[in-house]
């Protein structure tokens, strides 16, 4: 039987370009969309009875919960959980609003990470949880500036190795928090360094060999990035 990954945000970018490169890879691929996305469809016409799309909205428990009882404890060798905003334009901690703050922290923290502990089940012992950060995540790299993006995956890492100590040890889950690189997508930019073919080959990677408990900050080559 073949290896099975579930891929939380997969309707574009870095989460479309991993459901099509696990599949190609011979998994079997449950991936999320908010809302419909073609693109999902394509990939999933062109990898038959390998790609199998739900509806998922992180900030929404509703939307996930049902997913332990759809496909069962311990049916999963790997989670990735690809979700995530800029937030307000202006990304300036003196302008922000109560609004902004609450809606890039749900987004890009505290929905990914309830989530991930909600899913955990679903993963066999020895299993993978991986979190999409980003190297802006890193207090030790950090330059300053994008405050609300910065603030926000550095606080995704904080909970992912939170789960790490307290839910996913026991059953020597690997979780990880992955930079997937300057990357060519709505959200990175057309003059971003690497395309999503290139990133999701090197991410695709660092996840196969993954598993066996502990936490890690890597990048898409799986070099360690300073926490």
């Amino acid at each position: 039987m073949s290896k099975q990954i579930l891929i939380i945000g997969a309707s574009r970018g870095i989460g479309l370009g991993l459901t099509r490169e696990f599949a190609g890879r011979g998994w079997h691929v449950i991936a999320t969309e908010r809302s419909p996305s073609e693109g999902l469809r394509d990939a999933a016409r062109d990898h038959d009875n390998a790609i199998e799309i739900v509806t998922v909205d992180v900030t929404k428990p509703d939307t996930y919960r049902g997913l332990s009882s759809k496909f069962g404890e311990g049916a999963l060798d790997a989670i990735i959980v690809n979700a995530g905003i800029t937030g307000a334009s202006h990304q300036s901690a003196e302008q922000a609003t109560d609004d902004e703050i609450a809606h890039v922290m749900q987004t890009n923290a505290y929905g990914p990470a309830r989530v991930g502990k909600a899913l955990l089940p679903l993963l066999k012992d020895g299993g993978t949880l991986a979190f999409m950060s980003s190297l802006m995540g890193s207090i030790a790299d950090s330059s300053g500036g994008y405050e609300f993006y910065r603030v926000s995956k550095v606080s995704l890492n904080i909970l992912a190795k939170g789960i790490s100590e307290n839910q996913a040890k026991e059953r020597n889950v690997e979780v990880l928090s992955l930079h997937p690189g300057w990357v060519q997508t709505d959200m990175g930019g057309p003059n971003a360094s690497i395309t999503v073919g290139e990133s999701c080959t090197g991410l695709a990677d660092v996840v196969e060999k993954a598993g066996g408990g502990g936490y890690r900050f890597v990048n898409y080559k799986g070099e360690a990035i300073p926490f």
